[in-house]
Protein backbone atom coordinates (compact mmCIF):
# COMPACT_ATOMS: atom_id res chain seq x y z
CA UNK A 1 0.00 0.00 0.00
CA UNK A 2 1.52 3.45 -1.07
CA UNK A 3 2.26 5.74 1.84
CA UNK A 4 0.84 9.21 2.11
CA UNK A 5 4.10 10.48 1.38
CA UNK A 6 4.39 8.25 -2.47
CA UNK A 7 0.83 9.45 -3.41
CA UNK A 8 1.39 13.31 -2.27
CA UNK A 9 4.66 12.90 -4.59
CA UNK A 10 2.54 11.15 -7.47
CA UNK A 11 0.29 13.95 -7.16
CA UNK A 12 2.63 16.85 -7.31
CA UNK A 13 4.23 14.72 -10.52
CA UNK A 14 0.42 15.59 -12.22
CA UNK A 15 1.89 19.09 -12.38
CA UNK A 16 5.40 18.78 -12.61
CA UNK A 17 5.34 19.23 -16.57
CA UNK A 18 4.82 22.53 -18.28
CA UNK A 19 2.07 21.51 -20.59
CA UNK A 20 -0.52 19.99 -17.83
CA UNK A 21 0.46 23.23 -15.48
CA UNK A 22 -0.02 25.88 -18.45
CA UNK A 23 -3.45 23.37 -19.26
CA UNK A 24 -4.62 23.89 -15.43
CA UNK A 25 -3.66 27.50 -15.44
CA UNK A 26 -5.75 28.14 -18.97
CA UNK A 27 -8.05 26.63 -16.94
CA UNK A 28 -8.47 28.81 -13.81
CA UNK A 29 -10.92 30.88 -16.10
CA UNK A 30 -13.68 28.88 -15.07
CA UNK A 31 -14.69 27.87 -18.72
CA UNK A 32 -14.83 24.31 -20.76
CA UNK A 33 -12.10 24.52 -23.11
CA UNK A 34 -12.02 21.64 -25.87
CA UNK A 35 -9.19 19.66 -26.24
CA UNK A 36 -7.93 20.95 -29.70
CA UNK A 37 -8.12 24.86 -28.08
CA UNK A 38 -6.23 23.47 -25.25
CA UNK A 39 -3.29 21.76 -27.93
CA UNK A 40 -3.22 24.81 -29.68
CA UNK A 41 -2.81 27.07 -26.48
CA UNK A 42 -0.14 25.22 -25.08
CA UNK A 43 1.47 24.71 -28.58
CA UNK A 44 1.53 20.80 -29.15
CA UNK A 45 -0.03 18.49 -30.97
CA UNK A 46 -3.66 17.36 -30.31
CA UNK A 47 -2.44 14.04 -29.55
CA UNK A 48 0.00 14.80 -27.00
CA UNK A 49 -2.70 17.10 -25.23
CA UNK A 50 -5.53 14.20 -25.05
CA UNK A 51 -2.56 12.17 -23.17
CA UNK A 52 -1.71 15.08 -21.04
CA UNK A 53 -5.64 15.63 -20.33
CA UNK A 54 -5.95 12.28 -19.86
CA UNK A 55 -3.57 12.13 -17.14
CA UNK A 56 -5.11 15.26 -15.26
CA UNK A 57 -8.63 13.39 -15.34
CA UNK A 58 -7.32 10.32 -13.74
CA UNK A 59 -5.51 12.64 -10.96
CA UNK A 60 -8.39 14.20 -10.02
CA UNK A 61 -7.73 17.65 -11.54
CA UNK A 62 -10.08 17.83 -14.44
CA UNK A 63 -13.25 16.74 -15.28
CA UNK A 64 -14.57 16.46 -18.95
CA UNK A 65 -17.95 16.39 -20.68
CA UNK A 66 -18.83 15.09 -24.34
CA UNK A 67 -20.81 17.14 -26.62
CA UNK A 68 -21.26 15.27 -29.82
CA UNK A 69 -17.93 14.65 -31.16
CA UNK A 70 -16.12 17.64 -28.94
CA UNK A 71 -14.28 16.79 -25.63
CA UNK A 72 -15.08 19.88 -23.33
CA UNK A 73 -12.38 20.05 -19.52
CA UNK A 74 -13.00 21.84 -16.99
CA UNK A 75 -10.89 22.04 -13.35
CA UNK A 76 -12.81 19.22 -11.16
CA UNK A 77 -13.88 22.17 -8.92
CA UNK A 78 -13.06 25.25 -6.97
CA UNK A 79 -10.89 23.37 -4.81
CA UNK A 80 -8.24 22.72 -7.16
CA UNK A 81 -8.68 26.83 -8.57
CA UNK A 82 -7.63 27.75 -5.47
CA UNK A 83 -4.81 25.12 -4.73
CA UNK A 84 -3.41 26.60 -8.03
CA UNK A 85 -3.98 29.70 -7.44
CA UNK A 86 -2.27 29.56 -3.72
CA UNK A 87 0.52 27.16 -5.40
CA UNK A 88 1.52 30.58 -8.07
CA UNK A 89 1.38 32.75 -4.87
CA UNK A 90 4.61 31.27 -4.24
CA UNK A 91 6.66 31.78 -7.16
CA UNK A 92 8.98 34.76 -7.41
CA UNK A 93 7.04 37.82 -9.07
CA UNK A 94 9.98 38.86 -10.69
CA UNK A 95 10.96 35.27 -12.16
CA UNK A 96 8.82 36.14 -15.63
CA UNK A 97 10.33 38.81 -17.42
CA UNK A 98 7.97 41.00 -19.38
CA UNK A 99 9.17 40.88 -23.32
CA UNK A 100 7.08 42.86 -24.75
CA UNK A 101 3.91 45.52 -24.52
CA UNK A 102 1.38 43.38 -24.96
CA UNK A 103 2.68 40.82 -22.31
CA UNK A 104 2.48 43.95 -20.13
CA UNK A 105 -0.84 45.08 -20.86
CA UNK A 106 -2.04 41.64 -20.04
CA UNK A 107 -0.15 41.35 -17.02
CA UNK A 108 -1.35 44.84 -15.48
CA UNK A 109 -5.30 43.44 -16.86
CA UNK A 110 -5.13 40.48 -14.65
CA UNK A 111 -3.21 42.28 -11.61
CA UNK A 112 -5.87 45.31 -11.53
CA UNK A 113 -8.85 42.57 -11.42
CA UNK A 114 -9.37 38.96 -12.63
CA UNK A 115 -11.54 35.94 -11.97
CA UNK A 116 -9.98 32.79 -10.25
CA UNK A 117 -12.13 30.44 -10.88
CA UNK A 118 -15.31 31.62 -9.77
CA UNK A 119 -14.36 34.79 -7.70
CA UNK A 120 -12.94 38.12 -7.58
CA UNK A 121 -9.17 38.18 -7.37
CA UNK A 122 -6.35 40.90 -8.28
CA UNK A 123 -6.45 44.31 -6.77
CA UNK A 124 -10.38 44.24 -6.98
CA UNK A 125 -10.67 41.11 -5.09
CA UNK A 126 -8.36 42.15 -2.49
CA UNK A 127 -10.15 45.85 -2.11
CA UNK A 128 -13.86 44.26 -1.83
CA UNK A 129 -11.99 41.98 0.91
CA UNK A 130 -10.43 44.47 2.88
CA UNK A 131 -13.60 46.86 2.31
CA UNK A 132 -15.89 44.32 3.64
CA UNK A 133 -13.36 43.04 6.41
CA UNK A 134 -13.51 46.76 7.70
CA UNK A 135 -17.16 47.22 7.55
CA UNK A 136 -17.42 44.20 9.66
CA UNK A 137 -19.46 41.91 6.73
CA UNK A 138 -16.23 39.81 7.22
CA UNK A 139 -14.38 38.37 9.76
CA UNK A 140 -11.34 37.81 9.21
CA UNK A 141 -9.40 37.13 12.59
CA UNK A 142 -8.81 33.65 14.33
CA UNK A 143 -10.99 32.18 10.75
CA UNK A 144 -12.64 33.47 7.97
CA UNK A 145 -16.07 33.92 8.01
CA UNK A 146 -19.26 36.30 6.89
CA UNK A 147 -20.36 37.87 10.09
CA UNK A 148 -24.20 37.74 10.53
CA UNK A 149 -24.08 41.86 9.32
CA UNK A 150 -22.04 40.16 5.79
CA UNK A 151 -24.56 37.80 5.19
CA UNK A 152 -27.65 40.39 5.69
CA UNK A 153 -25.77 42.92 3.32
CA UNK A 154 -24.81 39.76 0.90
CA UNK A 155 -28.68 38.92 0.64
CA UNK A 156 -30.25 41.86 1.19
CA UNK A 157 -28.43 44.46 0.11
CA UNK A 158 -26.75 42.70 -2.92
CA UNK A 159 -29.39 40.33 -3.61
CA UNK A 160 -27.78 37.35 -3.63
CA UNK A 161 -30.27 34.19 -3.30
CA UNK A 162 -29.41 32.81 0.40
CA UNK A 163 -30.29 29.58 -0.87
CA UNK A 164 -27.50 29.73 -3.40
CA UNK A 165 -25.22 30.18 -0.21
CA UNK A 166 -26.30 26.81 0.96
CA UNK A 167 -26.69 24.70 -1.57
CA UNK A 168 -22.77 23.61 -1.92
CA UNK A 169 -20.20 21.70 0.22
CA UNK A 170 -17.70 24.22 -0.17
CA UNK A 171 -17.67 26.92 2.56
CA UNK A 172 -19.61 29.75 2.67
CA UNK A 173 -15.97 32.01 2.93
CA UNK A 174 -12.64 31.07 3.03
CA UNK A 175 -9.10 33.24 2.54
CA UNK A 176 -7.85 32.22 -1.06
CA UNK A 177 -4.00 33.87 -1.37
CA UNK A 178 -3.88 36.37 -4.10
CA UNK A 179 -0.53 35.32 -6.59
CA UNK A 180 -0.36 39.23 -7.23
CA UNK A 181 -1.14 41.08 -4.18
CA UNK A 182 0.11 38.70 -1.71
CA UNK A 183 -2.63 38.53 0.37
CA UNK A 184 -5.91 37.17 0.77
CA UNK A 185 -8.99 37.75 -1.40
CA UNK A 186 -12.99 36.19 -0.64
CA UNK A 187 -13.23 33.00 -2.13
CA UNK A 188 -15.75 30.11 -1.33
CA UNK A 189 -19.64 30.52 -2.01
CA UNK A 190 -19.75 33.99 -0.89
CA UNK A 191 -17.08 35.19 -2.99
CA UNK A 192 -18.49 32.96 -6.25
CA UNK A 193 -21.75 34.22 -5.68
CA UNK A 194 -20.27 37.97 -5.19
CA UNK A 195 -18.67 37.77 -7.93
CA UNK A 196 -21.67 36.27 -9.87
CA UNK A 197 -24.03 39.09 -8.92
CA UNK A 198 -21.36 41.73 -9.70
CA UNK A 199 -21.53 40.68 -13.34
CA UNK A 200 -25.28 40.67 -13.26
CA UNK A 201 -25.57 44.42 -12.12
CA UNK A 202 -23.31 45.13 -14.62
CA UNK A 203 -20.77 46.54 -12.35
CA UNK A 204 -17.74 44.36 -13.53
CA UNK A 205 -17.34 42.93 -17.46
CA UNK A 206 -14.60 40.77 -18.94
CA UNK A 207 -11.75 42.11 -20.60
CA UNK A 208 -11.06 40.24 -23.75
CA UNK A 209 -11.50 36.00 -23.76
CA UNK A 210 -8.86 35.56 -20.41
CA UNK A 211 -9.88 36.19 -17.15
CA UNK A 212 -9.26 39.70 -16.97
CA UNK A 213 -12.11 41.81 -15.37
CA UNK A 214 -12.90 45.40 -15.08
CA UNK A 215 -14.77 47.82 -12.94
CA UNK A 216 -17.43 49.68 -15.36
CA UNK A 217 -18.29 53.55 -14.20
CA UNK A 218 -21.84 51.56 -12.85
CA UNK A 219 -18.95 49.57 -11.00
CA UNK A 220 -17.07 52.32 -9.53
CA UNK A 221 -20.38 54.51 -8.32
CA UNK A 222 -21.91 51.02 -7.19
CA UNK A 223 -18.62 49.80 -4.96
CA UNK A 224 -17.87 53.24 -3.69
CA UNK A 225 -21.93 53.44 -2.54
CA UNK A 226 -21.50 49.62 -1.09
CA UNK A 227 -18.28 49.34 0.18
CA UNK A 228 -16.52 52.88 0.49
CA UNK A 229 -14.07 51.54 -2.56
CA UNK A 230 -12.04 54.50 -3.54
CA UNK A 231 -12.21 54.32 -7.37
CA UNK A 232 -9.23 55.23 -8.07
CA UNK A 233 -7.86 52.00 -6.61
CA UNK A 234 -10.07 50.20 -8.97
CA UNK A 235 -8.13 51.55 -12.32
Amino acid sequence: MPTRGAELAGFAALLADRTRADICLALLDGRAWTAGELARHTGVAASTATEHLDRLRDGGLLVEHRQGRHRYVQLAGPQVAELLEGMVAHLDPSGRPVTGLRTATVAAALARGRTCYDHLAGRLGVAITDAMTARGLLHGDGGFALTDSGSAWLTGSMGVDPAALRATRRPVARPCLDWTERRVHLGGAAGAQLCRRLKELAWVEGVGSGRAVRVTARGEAGLAEALGIDPAVLR
